[in-house]
């Protein structure tokens, strides 16, 4: 491979020693203090960034702490995007698949960072409902209901929606924490735990192909968990599809398949 032209060498000079200033030294024919501006602009800038997108994150973090990790990010992590609003995710990415655990880290970080990101993300997804035969007042028990394209749902070892200052676990919970996070027409983003029937009614829903009914889909549930009384499922179930109207975590029914 040739090598690169001068100025692309000054180029990656220059962001080496940006990205790690105690290792990397600074490039030749420039003064140490004209760098100390591009070294303090970029990083605090970063940390600003990430700061206002996590910001439970920083909080539970000394600012020695979170220093250390914006740092550990800037030296590992390729960013393969220019845009600011796509950072969050190259961090998730960064803090799930390369960053170095210290002493004394948060067991959940990880989690709450995925918590913390869904959030942005469902708040600037360009994902749009498709409502063609879609009834909103439509019966969904007897007819088929629809999740919004703007909701989704995931599963945690963590409370991640309660922790705090106050409260740190650090152990993950007895059973997974599910939750739904939705956009609704207001544009407001907003989280709604789910107990593990009504999350895997929801599941169902998503990935209803055959196009079954939601009392249908109850009942296939209350078979498939062999729940004692299905007609008292079905009326429970009842009342979590219309909250998740309610919510416009559904968006309606559309006609059931015979």
């Amino acid at each position: 491979m040739p090598d690169r032209p001068d100025f692309q060498q000054k180029q990656f000079a220059f962001a080496a020693h940006i990205r790690d200033p105690r290792n990397v030294p600074v490039p030749k024919d420039i003064d140490d203090r004209r760098m100390a501006v591009y070294r303090d602009l970029f990083f605090n800038n970063l940390r600003s960034l990430l700061s206002n997108m996590f910001p439970v994150l920083k909080k539970l973090h000394s600012p020695e702490a979170w220093a250390a990790i914006i740092r550990q990010f800037m030296q590992k992590h390729r960013a393969t995007t220019p845009y600011f609003l796509q950072l969050p995710s190259e961090f998730l990415e960064f803090l799930q698949q390369e960053y170095e655990p210290q002493k004394g880290d948060l067991p959940f970080l990880p989690e709450l960072a995925h918590y913390e990101y869904i959030e942005l993300a469902l708040s600037i997804s360009e994902a749009r409902n498709d409502l063609t035969g879609v009834d909103p007042e439509g019966d969904l028990l007897a007819g088929t209901p629809v999740k919004s394209e703007l909701t989704w749902a995931y599963a945690y070892q963590y409370p991640v929606h309660r922790i705090s200052a106050q409260f740190q676990p650090s152990e993950p919970g007895p059973a997974p924490t599910y939750l739904a996070v939705y956009r609704g027409s207001d544009d407001k983003v907003g989280f709604l735990e789910l107990n593990p029937m009504t999350a895997g009614l929801l599941d169902a829903i998503d990935n209803n192909a055959q196009g079954l009914s939601g009392g249908a889909l109850l009942r296939s549930l209350a078979q498939q968990t062999h729940y004692p009384d299905v007609e008292a499922l079905v009326a429970h179930g009842a009342a979590a599809l219309d909250e998740m109207r309610q919510l416009e975590i559904l968006t309606g029914a559309r006609k059931a398949r015979p």
